[in-house]
């Protein structure tokens, strides 16, 4: 992409914004805020959110889950079969006929009723559905950009099974998946499973907490399991680990990017969805639900990467792979390299911004690109061109390399730069 062609444009102030993740992706047009809690993803943004997305949908598709796109607008009288209409969190409004209907803020009993029509057998069973989808929610207090809002993008993940037992099984698939989807999304070091209340049927659901000094959660470590307690399991278990006992003393503040939660009967049973077991007994299916915030995850990456210039992208979720910049943009021998650059590596398939902005001087546009947060930064100016060489920087790095040109594709491939 030509960066003359992007019409937004990068601040130079710096957002009255609480945490560093929305000061940059605000400072640095990725999302615009439109209100207290809504934001529009911008084209640099959404590049993002589909590359994020892109390695969540693989990811739930390499562990049997079928996708699904599920409505956002409900009726009332589907909550009311689970006695969750009274709940605050839920927008709800009225037609011009007087019906009532909720925006969709999580889908248990939505999904619940599809299936309702089609599982009727043991045989159909185990099945693992997935949405990724917008989801809105009353936040009373949305605040740090994208962490907290009211409306936000969501992967929801809900499966169905004859028994606990096979339950079970899933639900630590699941954990190896989204730590899979963390590794991916460059924060899976910082990131931890933690112990949490809400299980309806079991002692404990599950959060994955990534450690951050913006993060508004007070997570235990235990240093001998490697695993978290939130602040209430902690309190109730007198500051021991649940699982092995060991007083814990250590703590970080995190940001929650995913949970996961075992449901029992809870949602299937007033939608009348069971099969008969074994022994020919009627029985209600078991099932677990696993969530991830799409948005909430982009701006957990940028807490985890990012410095005084900027962002630090991971690769995979980077908006583009290189940032091509032509320092002496008069130049025509610069700009007619650039340009054959350029193509070449459109030709090969690798995701190039093109700096071809006339307007911008040489400081203005390595300012953009700390800040944009881009991988790779590759310098053309008649200096290196002499030397038939352009200048390759990785963006986390001071340390700046010249590469012959002849060799720039086969440089990028393997990656050691």
């Amino acid at each position: 992409m030509r960066q003359s062609e992007l019409f937004t444009k990068t601040l130079k102030t710096i957002p009255k914004e609480e945490s560093v993740s929305a000061r940059l992706l605000i400072k640095g047009s990725f999302i615009h805020k439109l209100m207290a809690g809504v934001y529009s993803f911008l084209p640099l943004g959404f590049l993002v959110l589909k590359k994020i997305e892109k390695i969540i949908r693989e990811e739930m598709i390499k562990i049997g889950a079928q996708e699904v796109l599920l409505p956002a607008l409900h009726p009332k009288e589907i909550w009311e079969k689970t006695d969750r209409w009274k709940y605050p969190e839920m927008f709800k409004l009225k037609d011009r006929r007087g019906r009532e209907f909720s925006l969709g803020w999580t889908h248990e009993e939505i999904i619940s009723f599809v299936l309702s029509n089609f599982v009727h057998s043991k045989k159909d069973l185990p099945l693992a559905v997935f949405q990724i989808q917008t989801k809105f929610r009353d936040e009373l207090r949305p605040k740090a950009g994208l962490l907290r809002t009211k409306e936000f993008i969501m992967k929801d993940l809900y499966s169905f099974h004859v028994d606990q037992e096979d339950l079970d099984r899933y639900y630590e698939v699941v954990q190896k998946a989204y730590f899979k989807i963390f590794e991916r999304c460059g924060i899976k070091e910082k990131t931890f499973l933690c112990l949490a209340s809400g299980g309806a049927f079991s002692e404990y659901s599950h959060e994955f907490q990534t450690q951050t000094e913006s993060g508004e959660d007070l997570i235990y470590l235990c240093e001998n399991c490697k695993i978290g307690v939130n602040k209430e399991i902690i309190q109730k278990e007198k500051f021991k680990c649940p699982q092995c006992q060991m007083k814990i003393s250590k703590t970080f503040k995190g940001i929650e990017v995913g949970n996961i939660f075992k449901l029992g009967d809870k949602f299937t049973k007033p939608f009348n969805l069971k099969i008969k077991d074994k022994e020919g007994k009627e029985r209600f299916i078991v099932e677990g639900c696993y969530g991830i915030g799409l948005g909430r995850l982009m701006g957990a990456i940028v807490e985890v990467w990012h410095d005084e210039k900027g962002i630090l992208w991971p690769k995979e979720v980077a908006p583009f792979l290189i940032h091509l910049i032509p320092i002496e943009i008069s130049e025509k021998k610069v700009i007619n390299a650039t340009e054959r650059i350029y193509k070449n590596l459109q030709k090969r398939n690798f995701e190039v911004l093109y700096d071809d902005r006339k307007e911008k001087s040489v400081g203005e546009k390595f300012f953009d690109s700390d800040l944009i947060g881009i991988p790779y930064r590759i310098v053309v100016s008649k200096k290196t061109l002499k030397k038939d060489c352009v200048e390759i920087k990785k963006r986390d790095k001071k340390e700046k390399k010249l590469v012959k040109i002849k060799d720039l594709i086969k440089i990028l491939k393997s990656g050691k730069i």
